[in-house]
């Protein structure tokens, strides 16, 4: 937009240049002035540099929309987030940093997010994308300095598939199989292979129509609870979509 602006607030100045009339003169002159200025605030804006710095005094963040220090004794939490990848996508979603503000805080930005672990409002500070280092290498620094106050949500998440622990029932879902699909997710949980996670969220959709059933199975109410919620955190359908099973 903002290449946009300034060759066409060039072209209203040189049309009130070449006007032959005061009235034209002037309007070019203002507005066409104000429509470059426009386009050299965007054009600045978009290439002033990026900075994201973690360190004992808290986070150093240069964005749009935020420029300063922020000290840890404003961060109530960090939380590391990977959304789950869109089905039509071709590539994973990048890693989101959310920030939830202490109640002291002074941050004056809108908080147009809300927490995976509690739902409270907060800010994306950062897509991981962004930056050079691996999303495990931002993880890493933040535990480090930010101590408690950091949360990664993937292993969250990952605790809580691992402790796959289903009861026994006379007619249930084989063993052997489902213990196979649930160690097949957990790799794609692991992972950030946008196919990888596709492929096992496939399978698991699969699975939860054609479980072979066997004398003393793993419960299928349970398994079953299980596996939906599986799905859900490996990949989504589109907005408005809703998913099968």
């Amino acid at each position: 937009m903002a290449l946009v602006l300034l060759p066409f607030g060039l072209c209203m100045v040189l049309s009130g240049l070449s006007a032959g009339n005061t009235l034209r003169l002037i309007g070019g002159l203002i507005f066409g002035g104000l429509v470059m200025l426009a386009g050299v605030v965007g054009i600045v804006q978009a290439v002033r540099p990026f900075r994201f710095h973690i360190s004992f005094e808290g986070l150093t963040v240069r964005t749009a929309e935020l420029n300063r220090l922020l000290p840890w004794a404003e961060i109530e939490h960090l939380v590391l987030y990977q959304p789950p990848p869109v089905l039509s996508e071709k590539r994973m979603p990048s890693p989101l940093l959310l920030l939830v503000p202490a109640a002291t805080s002074t941050l004056d930005v809108p908080l147009t997010h809300r927490s995976p672990l509690d739902d409270r409002p907060c800010l994306v500070l950062l897509e991981v994308h962004d930056v050079r280092e691996k999303t495990d290498q931002v993880a890493d620094a933040l535990a480090r300095y930010g101590g408690s106050r950091f949360i990664d949500h993937r292993q969250i998440v990952r605790q809580r598939f691992d402790s796959a622990d289903f009861p026994i029932e006379a007619r249930g879902y084989d063993r052997d199989a489902v213990d196979a699909l649930v160690q097949k997710g957990r790799e794609a949980l692991g992972s950030e292979d946008l196919l990888l996670r596709l492929a096992a969220k496939v399978q698991v959709e699969r699975a939860l129509l054609e479980l072979p059933l066997v004398a003393h199975g793993y419960y299928r109410v349970r398994v079953d609870a299980f596996l939906r919620d599986l799905s859900a955190v490996l990949a989504r359908f589109e907005e408005g979509e809703e998913e099968p099973g």
